[in-house]
Formats: C-alpha cells, sequence, structure tokens
C-alpha cells in the first residue's frame, strides 16, 4: 500500500482529520486478549483503587495505539509512520458503564521534513485533559 497523501500538497500546518474513539471496559479487555497485559489496573476497579488510581485505566499502549490511527487513516497507509513516540501524560479513566471513555485526537503538520517526510504533532484529550504530552510521528508522504 501507499501513501494517499502527497508531499507537494500538504504544507506547515496542515490539519488532519481529528477523530473520537470510545474505549469501554469490554474494548480493554479484549485488548489485554490480544497484547497478553492483563495487569489488573486495566479490568480490576478494586485493585486500580487500591493502587492510587481513581478507576479500571485504559492501556498506555492502546492509547498510542488509537491516537496514530489519525496519522495512518490520514496517509492511507500504516507503513508510512516511520517513526512515532508520545510522553504519557495522565491514564484514560475507563468508567464501567455503557458509555466509556471517549479519546478525542486531532494532529497537525508541524514540519516539513526533506524525502517526502513530515512531522506530525498529535494531540489526545480525554474530558478535557491532554493523556499523551510530546506525542508525533514522521510520515512518508507519496
Amino acid at each position: 500500500m501507499t501513501a494517499k497523501v502527497g508531499y507537494g500538497s500538504v504544507e506547515k500546518g496542515t490539519e488532519l482529520p481529528p477523530q473520537t474513539f470510545r474505549v469501554t471496559r469490554a474494548t480493554l479487555v479484549r485488548y489485554a486478549g490480544a497484547s497478553g497485559d492483563f495487569n489488573p489496573i486495566h479490568w480490576n476497579e478494586k485493585f486500580a483503587r487500591e493502587v492510587g488510581l481513581p478507576d479500571v485505566i485504559a492501556h498506555g499502549m492502546f492509547t498510542m495505539a488509537e491516537a496514530i490511527r489519525v496519522v495512518t487513516d490520514w496517509v492511507g497507509d500504516p507503513g508510512a509512520v516511520v517513526e512515532y513516540g508520545v510522553r504519557f501524560t495522565r491514564p484514560v479513566v475507563v468508567p464501567n458503564d455503557d458509555e466509556g471513555a471517549l479519546i478525542e485526537v486531532s494532529g497537525t503538520v508541524t514540519e516539513k521534513l526533506e524525502d517526502n517526510l513530515v512531522r506530525v504533532g498529535l494531540v489526545a484529550v480525554c474530558d478535557g485533559k491532554k493523556v499523551l504530552g510530546v506525542s508525533r510521528a514522521v510520515v512518508r508522504l507519496a
């Protein structure tokens, strides 16, 4: 698959289409099964509170993966992402209800680099608070 976004059509400041991702307890169970991460802070309310958390929290890697989807959906090719990193600033607390939590993600091209590469800055917010800090990716465009 090749990136669908052309380097020549992108400028610094280009905004990627924002997306919102719902996270429920069922989502966390499925992710735990896929990742093998069965830490009880991701499914056991009592345990999460005993270790000082407000409630069950989403896996950090899950949150990170949801955020990069804004980039991969925009570019059309997950293989176009050549670098990606984040700092975890706040956990995504997932209540035990049918609504769960919402992670809102937006992205902006912050720099055009050489060789058809761009740097994209991402902002991930849950309940009005940033959950990822210094979240950025380098992407190879067509």
